[in-house]
Formats: structure tokens, C-alpha cells, sequence
């Protein structure tokens, strides 16, 4: 992803035990973005992951998620694949209709606990 412009903005934000993350977008290891809302969500989903290892936690230390999807369309396919990566105790989630600021379908924000 060295292709990618800087950005004024931190990736994610310790404070105490509670990790922020910015906003995820779908893309792939090249820097493009994917067509579909399913591989999109993957990708947010599975760089949400890795950057979470970086922190030292995992997604079971999910404890909030906002979701921006561009098309309220692809909410049932985008919440397929979002499912496949949590297991219960569920985190909580807000998802809503947005537009985005490149053209991306799926931006996912989260808040973890250490």
C-alpha cells in the first residue's frame, strides 16, 4: 500500500486499554479497490484484523463498530461476510447510508479493549 497517500490522521489511537481505529476501506495489498461489496467488506474486515495485531489484540477485543455503506443495497451481502468475523459476545454496531470520500462501497470503524 505504499502507493497511498499519507493522510493527516492517526491509524489507530491508544488511550489506557481502549484502542481507536480509523475508518477501514476494502482495499487490496496493491492499493486498488476492489468492485464488489462482499470482497470489499473482506478486505476492511481482514485490515481491521491486522491492524489490530499490531495493538497486540484481536477482534474478539471489538467491543464497537460503525459501518458506512454507500448502497443500503448491499446490506445483506455486506452483513454476510462482516458475520463471518465475529463471534459473540457480539460487538455493538451502527451502520448507516453514507456517501464516502474516494469510491469505495464499505468503510468500518472500531473500538477495541485491551
Amino acid at each position: 500500500m505504499s502507493s497511498l497517500p499519507k493522510l493527516p490522521f492517526s491509524k489507530t489511537r491508544r488511550i489506557d486499554s481502549t484502542v481507536y481505529l480509523s475508518g477501514e476501506l476494502g482495499f487490496d495489498a496493491d492499493g486498488t479497490i476492489p468492485a464488489g461489496i462482499e470482497a470489499q467488506t473482506r478486505n476492511c474486515m481482514n485490515r481491521i484484523q491486522a491492524t489490530l495485531e499490531t495493538e497486540g489484540l484481536g477482534l474478539a477485543n471489538v467491543v464497537s463498530c460503525t459501518c458506512y455503506l454507500t448502497d443500503t443495497a448491499d446490506f445483506a451481502a455486506f452483513n454476510k461476510v462482516y458475520g463471518q468475523f465475529f463471534a459473540d459476545p457480539l460487538p455493538v454496531r451502527t451502520t448507516v447510508r453514507a456517501d464516502l470520500m474516494i469510491d469505495a462501497k464499505v468503510e468500518i470503524t472500531v473500538i477495541a479493549k485491551a
